[in-house]
């Protein structure tokens, strides 16, 4: 990590980063002694020179689920119609959950004797988190747009971005795996302007765009302080 970014290489020689995922920190009123985090705490950062690792997903149980919820429709069956549209999205939550098991345990093994219960994997007692773009820990949906780039989810499954960065189709689950030990799941909860300067300055925004996009976290109104910073 570099700040409160994270820079993705292709191969062992880190030379040139493939794509660089931005985050956000905490601006919380904290007792001594707990600091903010950012989802970026949780790599190793340059400076300390180890070598760390992050991975990415995309899944989806959507392929014809409009098709078949619109056949029950046109024979008046709308009860199975919002059944499918459910399940698909239950199957899309469970297959995200069984290729992170299987993340830890099998293709990144940094946890190969894992043995969890349903009801454990369900409490998330695993080592690892998967936070998803639009999200409490990252609440820009935008860094959808990265996280496609770079899995290249549209070619190779069909799962598509939206202008406003759903996913279509909906019943799809996106998001980063991260295995440091004390990896865990936050909200960055809201954040003030100087974090929003200096976000947009790392994405290559204008302050509008950064305004537009972390609109339900700002902890501050936008047209206020763009008048008081003009006076």
């Amino acid at each position: 990590s570099d700040g409160d970014d994270i820079l993705v290489y292709g191969d062992e020689s880190r030379t040139r980063p493939l794509a660089v995922l931005h985050t956000l920190r905490q601006q919380l009123a904290r007792r001594e002694g707990r600091a903010n985090i950012a989802i970026a705490d949780f790599v190793a950062p340059c400076a300390s020179g180890l070598a760390d690792y992050i991975g990415a997903f995309l899944v989806t149980a959507g392929i014809g689920e409009d098709e078949l919820a619109e056949r029950f429709k046109r024979a008046n069956d709308d009860y199975s119609a919002i059944m499918v549209k459910a399940l698909a999205d239950r199957l899309a939550e469970a297959f995200a959950e069984r290729l992170h098991q299987r993340v830890r345990r099998e293709f990144w093994g940094y946890a190969p004797d894992e043995s969890l219960t349903n009801a454990e994997l369900v409490g998330e007692k695993y080592r690892g988190i998967r936070p998803a773009p639009g999200y409490p820990a990252q609440p820009d949906h935008s860094e959808k747009a990265i996280l496609f780039g770079l899995l290249e989810g549209e070619r190779r499954i069909g799962v598509k971005l939206t202008e406003s960065f759903a996913m279509w189709p909906g019943a799809s689950v996106c998001g980063l795996y991260f295995s440091h030990p004390e990896s865990h799941y936050f909200g960055v909860g809201k954040i003030e302007r100087d974090q929003v300067e200096d976000y947009a300055t790392r994405k290559g925004w204008t302050m509008l765009e950064a305004e537009k996009w972390l609109a339900p976290v700002l902890n501050y109104d936008p047209l206020i302080a763009a008048r008081t910073a003009a006076e």
